[in-house]
């Protein structure tokens, strides 16, 4: 049997653990994006002890920032979305990716808290560390998400009183409310946990869930997004029961049709993925129409170092290099290269340089988003690179190491190169 635990308002909780004022009231976490990267002046900021593909691992809080710092620009405009609210604010109409403006409108009295990720980050650390203790398997989904299997450790019988046990005990350790499904399907644990909230406990066994589910729009099912969605109406799908009604049409849809169709069954028989090894590591940042490339430059450069930074302390040496840009008019251009060559900071920024001239083929167009993405991992010492640059390589790795280990001890922004500390026009 399996569990899926979602930590209930994950932010909204993380900041009433030590602000009883905040309990039972209208509150939300809003967020802006954080460009306080590309300052020319230092930023504090931490590594993350998260693993995982779904959140970054240099994170920086906004603790000492009061509402009109982070929220009002320069221009004295409200800037921001709703990133997670409170049930007492839902109720209001409340919604995630709302903008502020109007959640404020909705209901004045709403206490809105810029983010602290740093904070959110050590709280699912800990509790990561609770869960290792009770549990021999789990799986960190999110920031604030885990699988468990409790297959050969706790009875079927027993499984109710022991995820009962297990949300109390979470809540008196680390003051955090969390919503428990059961299920002997991963999927179906996850989609009984929506159920289950607030703070509440649902399980599906094997024979009810037809029964559970039949009714339910495919809106609901986790990993049916929009797209998918609009192609399942074309076929008069929209509910979860149809889907299983269809299963010629999904096995013909190949793996991914047949891996759905056995998900929303219950039947897909998913494990927990232990230990998950990354594929890939990236970094980006959205802000407003930009227009000056030599500013673009510098903005990929210092994403660049961090990114640089995340690799090198995870020990990755990656081969495939990737940089997207999007326009204001959310046209994208990408490219890549895949490389031989001994992975440094300099040779990072270098290539990731060139693929910006060569994937900017709108230059009088502003750019509103850049997205840089490190992957192929070398797995080997004993892959074979680039001979010819060797020396060179190996003299620019050293170098790298050695700006990293000052970085990892006095901060990453103790050192940046000439390019970064440009004040262009922006």
């Amino acid at each position: 049997m399996k569990l899926h635990i979602d930590i209930d308002c994950f932010f909204v909780s993380a900041h009433r653990i030590d602000n009883k004022k905040y309990q039972n009231i209208p509150i939300a976490v809003g967020n802006r994006s954080n460009l306080s990267i590309f300052d020319i002046n230092s930023e504090k900021k931490d590594f993350s002890m998260i693993d995982g593909a779904f959140t970054s691992s240099i994170v920086s809080d906004n603790q000492n920032k009061s509402f009109e710092e982070y929220f009002i620009d320069k221009n004295k405009k409200m800037k921001g979305i709703i990133t997670t609210s409170s049930y007492e604010a839902r109720k209001y109409g409340i919604k995630t990716t709302m903008s502020v403006k109007e959640a404020l409108r909705l209901c004045p009295h709403l206490i809105v808290l810029p983010p602290n990720y740093k904070l959110y980050h050590d709280i699912s650390h800990k509790f990561k560390l609770l869960l290792e203790k009770e549990i021999p398997q789990i799986e960190q989904f999110s920031i604030d998400e885990f699988f468990c299997d409790l297959c050969g450790w706790v009875s079927d019988d027993d499984i109710y009183d022991f995820a009962l046990r297990l949300k109390n005990k979470i809540f008196q350790e680390l003051s955090l409310p969390v919503s428990i499904g059961i299920s002997n399907s991963k999927w179906i644990a996850k989609l009984a946990t929506e159920d289950a909230k607030p703070y509440g406990i649902r399980y599906i066994k094997d024979e009810d869930i037809y029964n559970y589910t039949k009714d339910k729009s495919i809106s609901e099912f986790p990993g049916i997004g929009k797209a998918y969605q609009n192609r399942l109406k074309k076929y008069n799908i929209s509910t979860l029961g149809q889907i299983r009604s269809n299963k010629k049409l999904f096995y013909s849809w190949g793996k991914f049709g047949i891996q759905l169709y056995n998900r929303v069954c219950g039947t897909d028989n998913e494990k927990i993925l232990l230990n998950q090894d990354k594929k890939s590591i990236g970094l980006g940042r959205s802000f407003e129409p930009l227009y000056n490339r030599e500013e673009l430059k510098r903005r990929i450069i210092i994403l660049s170092r961090h990114l640089c930074f995340i690799a090198n302390k995870d020990n990755h040496s990656p081969l495939t290099y990737a940089l997207q840009i999007t326009y204001q008019y959310q046209n994208k251009n990408k490219s890549y290269i895949n490389t031989n060559r001994e992975f440094n900071e300099l040779y990072l920024k270098q290539q990731m340089i060139l693929l910006f001239d060569k994937i900017d083929t709108h230059p009088t167009h502003g750019v509103v988003q850049i997205n840089l993405t490190l992957s192929n991992f070398k797995k080997s010492k004993h892959i074979t690179m680039d001979i010819l640059n060797y020396e060179e390589d190996n003299k620019m790795k050293k170098l790298s190491d050695s700006m990293h280990k000052l970085r990892d001890k006095f901060g990453i922004d103790i050192i940046k190169s000439a390019e970064e500390i440009k004040n262009n026009n922006r």
